[in-house]
């Protein structure tokens, strides 16, 4: 059975990386797409664990190759999802996630309706700009950036399947990997689980 393609999207500082971490440490069968991306480092962060760091130059023979699900460019950075990646994890019978900006999820739910798409959102703008202070990786610049976006960003909330409310990261946490547990209950996507269940009753009339 093919693993499903989760869509994980919100506001710059919204927490998704911080509720990602979590759930892939708690769910089983879960995959993450490492994105490639022009926009250096930050302190702590290593090249293809939590990004793939290349050049524009590299990006845009990327896109020539036709290797990208989707990409796009956010606050001045290219950003794009691995095709191949995506597609290995999922024929493993894995899920995998896609932790993206609300401009690439809007790409790429076009490209596969069938993605599961939750949308993070901060308990209030007050939260989310004491958050991107807090984690103090841009410039003011930058950061006013970031805060003027989200403002446009939060409402495209409408597009997602699945809203979950940042405010404990426990909590939210624990909606998040609930919401990618049941989404692999769903009857169709079970369809080959099912009818082999139903063939074993059927042999058993014999």
């Amino acid at each position: 059975m093919k693993g499903n393609l989760v869509i994980i999207s919100s506001p710059s500082g919204g927490g998704k990386g911080t509720l990602i971490k979590e759930v892939l440490e708690t769910v089983p069968n879960l995959g993450y797409s490492v994105s490639l991306t022009t926009r250096p480092p930050r302190f702590g962060e290593e090249d293809g664990r939590h990004y793939f760091f290349v050049s524009k130059e590299e990006f845009d023979r990327e896109i020539e190759e036709g290797h990208f699900l989707e990409y796009a460019e956010v606050h001045g950075n290219c950003y794009g999802t691995s095709l191949r990646q995506i597609e290995r994890i999922t024929s493993e019978g894995r899920d995998v996630i896609l932790e993206i900006d609300v401009q690439g999820a809007e790409t790429v739910l076009a490209k596969v309706p069938g993605a599961v798409s939750i949308f993070i959102l901060p308990p209030s703008f007050e939260t989310l700009r004491a958050r991107l202070i807090a984690r103090n990786t841009e410039g003011q610049d930058d950061l006013d950036l970031r805060l003027s976006n989200a403002h446009g960003e939060v409402m495209l909330y409408t597009r997602f399947k699945y809203v979950i409310v940042n405010d404990e990261v426990a909590v939210a946490a624990r909606k998040l990997a609930s919401v990618i547990i049941a989404e692999r209950q769903l009857r169709d996507r079970q369809s080959e689980v099912i009818q082999g269940i139903l063939d074993s009753f059927e042999r058993s009339k014999a």
